[in-house]
């Protein structure tokens, strides 16, 4: 009798495929790790100079990264991502629980603001926003619309980083509670303003604004300053400027 044949890591891989997101790199794995994601798989074609990465740069998950990483081919690598990552790692990792990320946006008082995309169009801009939110300790990236925030190319985007703070996609009129700081040219210059903990900070789309809905729910329309002439900020640039102003008036973030 021979013993039974290890399917491997490729075969493991799309068993878990519908109910995971893709971790693209490895500091986006090194990032869920670090932020407690649940990583039932991960594979590399460079074991090798993946745990010297770590080494180097990550020796807080090193362990944990020489426990999940199997090494494969290239080919078999290349095979289960959309383009193969310089750093040759790819992982998948569950999901977060829809109903605990409610309950966080949901929860009073809160130590950091959420950030609400209204109806994003960009993808690679959502996940620097998320990347931007996560470095900054916000609660949480809301967005309205039709955009997947957990979508593999936001999730690129974003580094890993969604499992750093909470990512959910809401109907503007089930935003959580909090009063509504929404970016608009035409609003309070936002160098007045103390913008409190507990606010919702909205961004319209990189092309539109704010809809209509959302500009209905706004307790504040705040302006960020701009040179005359100047057309708009991107929006990942946007959100950065207004937590750190946040920020600089106290706010922190928070260690995990």
């Amino acid at each position: 009798m021979t013993d039974p044949v290890d399917p491997g890591p490729p075969a493991a891989w799309h068993l878990h495929v519908g109910r995971c997101v893709l971790l693209d790199g490895f500091h986006a794995l090194k990032h869920a790790l670090r932020f407690g994601a649940e990583v039932p798989v991960a594979v590399t074609s460079d074991r090798a100079g993946a745990l010297a990465l770590a080494d180097e740069l990550a020796p807080d998950v090193r362990e944990a990264l020489a426990g999940l990483l199997t090494e494969v081919s290239h080919e078999a690598y290349a095979s289960l991502v959309p383009r193969p990552h310089p750093t040759a790692v790819a992982a998948l990792a569950v999901r977060p629980a829809r109903a605990v990320g409610l309950e966080t946006l949901a929860r009073l008082p809160r130590r950091a603001p959420v950030v609400v995309l209204d109806q994003p169009r960009n993808l690679g801009n959502a996940g620097a926003v998320i990347r931007l939110a996560a470095g900054f300790g916000a609660t949480g990236v809301v967005t309205t619309g039709t955009l997947d925030p957990w979508h593999p190319t936001v999730v690129r985007g974003g580094a890993g980083l969604h499992f750093a703070t909470v990512v959910e996609r809401l109907e503007a009129a089930a935003l959580p509670p909090g009063p509504v700081f929404a970016l608009d040219p035409e609003g309070e210059d936002i160098r007045g303003l103390r913008l409190p903990d507990d606010a919702l900070l909205a961004f319209g789309s990189e092309r539109s604004g704010l809809t209509r809905e959302l500009r209905a729910r706004a307790d504040h329309l705040v302006a960020l300053p701009m040179r005359p002439q100047v057309s708009s900020y991107n929006l990942a640039t946007s959100v950065a400027m207004t937590l750190y102003h946040w920020s600089a008036g106290g706010g922190a973030p928070q260690v995990p």
